[in-house]
């Protein structure tokens, strides 16, 4: 390989490792506990109901007693489960919720009021868009970064909120009620009853 060539491409593994370290480092960090958030709250409808802000915020889940059938005798006994309601911390006060959706998103993110988009409509003759192919390209796109939009939606569907970024990653808190958490550039999103989409860029471009 021309020696050339080789220092760009160094410089991109490099650069591509320092930002899964920092992905890695936000995403053990991030925690819900201690960073400063924008918590919206929204009823099935789509209608912001409630905006909090806070410097220091806390998000627990709360284990109840649930009585249940302990084997096919019929005999009944109590089980901890995690209740649908959630405590949130506040600065040193509490605020407890049930069945509302919450999006918390941390300080550095900020939702695209103005994006709008209905239908999506696509086509392609090439083969690099075959699915077999397209398929590993965006694994690597994937790893790299590339240009994307989070959709958030009510529990019945309606459109709440859009986030742009071109490192986006997901995952379920295994503490947290009905919850999602997205990193986002590397700042945390997450999601309570709520229904999201992440979708190319090009796609959205191509749709307006």
């Amino acid at each position: 390989m021309n020696k050339k060539a080789i220092l760009p491409a160094c410089m991109l593994i490099f650069a591509s490792g320092c930002n899964s370290i920092r992905q890695q480092a936000n995403d053990w960090n991030g925690h819900i506990s201690g960073n400063t958030y924008t918590i919206d709250t929204f009823d099935n409808y789509g209608t912001k109901v409630l905006t909090t802000h806070g410097e220091r915020i806390d998000v627990s889940g709360n284990v109840v007693q649930e009585e249940t059938y302990l084997d096919d005798t019929g005999q009944t006994g109590y089980v901890n489960t995690l209740s649908s309601v959630i405590t949130l911390d506040i600065d040193g006060s509490q605020m407890l919720t049930c069945g509302d959706t919450c999006i918390f998103y941390e300080k550095g993110l900020t939702p695209d009021y103005d994006f709008h988009v209905d239908t999506i409509d696509s086509e392609s003759e090439s083969i690099a868009d075959a699915p077999i192919v397209s398929g590993l390209v965006n694994q690597v796109k994937n790893k790299f970064g590339k240009p994307v939009v989070v959709i958030i939606k009510s529990q019945t569907g309606v459109p709440i909120y859009a986030f742009s970024g071109r490192k986006v990653t997901w995952s379920i808190p295994a503490d947290l009620p009905k919850f999602t958490k997205l990193m986002v550039d590397g700042k945390a999103l997450y999601l309570h009853r709520a229904n999201f989409q992440i979708i190319d860029k090009d796609l959205i471009d191509e749709a307006n």
